[in-house]
């Protein structure tokens, strides 16, 4: 049965998560805010809010092993299997995107996390330079959509799409319903999954850090592995790259940053160890992609969905 409710707390994220994308992006447009700001910030943190809510559920039920396991088993997996699966399907043109600069900013984010967790503890003086990091992030990024609407409006650029999920026809009770449906289902799911989880790792004595970096952190990242593979099928590579590095800055930054302020969340010694080198190794591998101009094919699918795999059975093992 833990398994079963688990699997449906799982569910009910995934559709929240979406209505609550849905409902936000529509009614910002509604409210005049720019698409590109509404890319960069309520997306984002739309995709993000399973992760923030079970891993502040997790705080308050005890097990905040679970909390940390989720962000850091969830970055790995965005870079290994979420680009990885997606190229098995379709080469991701990587050459033509120009990411260097947020991809700077997600490695930056992943040294002051490491350095933090080195404290032995992520407090509210961790939360506070976390999100710190943050704001600096939404603000330069700020910088950057004024002016490239400024480059739209004087012609020197073409206007960018819409985001996904952005509907000019969409009826303002429609707008509402999706709100309402994100904002109840995302708690729900959360407590289903965050209960369950801590259930199953104590009937086969998994510890609730292993079962964090493994089930939660797979099925958190299901919405960035599905907008990733539908990228690709549509040879937008610049969405499924900028997709991973969006979502590893703000786990890191904004999801423990804030959990952080709930509560004190201690730093397992096998995380100081292996996990957070894992998660720094894996964002490196993006490299070649970024600097070096290479397109993830088909072979790199492999590679990359093969190393997660190798990492799963490591921490199980």
């Amino acid at each position: 049965m833990p398994w079963l409710l688990s699997g449906l707390g799982l569910v009910i994220l995934l559709f929240a998560g979406d209505a609550l994308v849905k409902g936000a992006v529509n009614l910002s447009l509604r409210l005049g805010v720019p698409a590109l700001i509404v890319s960069l910030t309520i997306v984002a943190f739309g995709t993000s809010a399973p992760e923030l809510l079970i891993s502040v559920k997790a705080i308050l039920d005890g097990v905040p092993g679970l909390a940390l396991g989720n962000v850091v088993g969830s970055n790995t997996a965005n870079i290994l299997m979420v680009l990885g699966i997606p190229a098995l399907l379709a080469t991701m043109h990587t050459s033509e995107c120009s990411t260097r600069k947020t991809y700077n900013q997600m490695i930056a984010a992943s040294l002051l996390f490491i350095a933090l967790a080195f404290r032995g503890v992520f407090d509210w003086i961790s939360g506070l330079i976390l999100l710190s990091g943050l704001a600096y992030m939404l603000y330069d990024a700020f910088g950057d959509a004024k002016d490239h609407r400024r480059a739209c409006r004087s012609g020197e650029v073409e206007e960018e799409e819409e985001p996904e999920g952005a509907d000019p026809d969409m009826a303002g009770w429609q707008i509402a319903l999706f709100l309402i449906l994100g904002l109840i289902g995302l708690p729900l799911g959360a407590s289903l999954l965050v209960d369950n989880a801590t259930l199953i790792a104590q009937t086969y004595g998994v510890s609730d850090t292993v079962i964090g970096l493994t089930l939660v952190a797979v099925g958190t990242s299901l919405p960035e592995l599905a907008t990733t593979v539908m990228a690709a099928l549509r040879r937008q590579a610049d969405v499924a790259l900028g997709n991973v590095i969006g979502s590893n800055m703000f786990n890191l930054l904004a999801i423990i940053g804030i959990a952080s302020l709930v509560g004190p969340i201690s730093v397992d010694e096998a995380f100081l160890r292996i996990d957070l080198w894992v998660m720094l190794g894996a964002s490196l591998l993006l490299i070649p992609f970024v600097y070096l101009g290479r397109d993830i094919t088909r072979l790199w699918g492999v590679a990359l969905s093969a190393l997660y795999g190798l990492y799963l059975l490591i921490i199980l093992i």
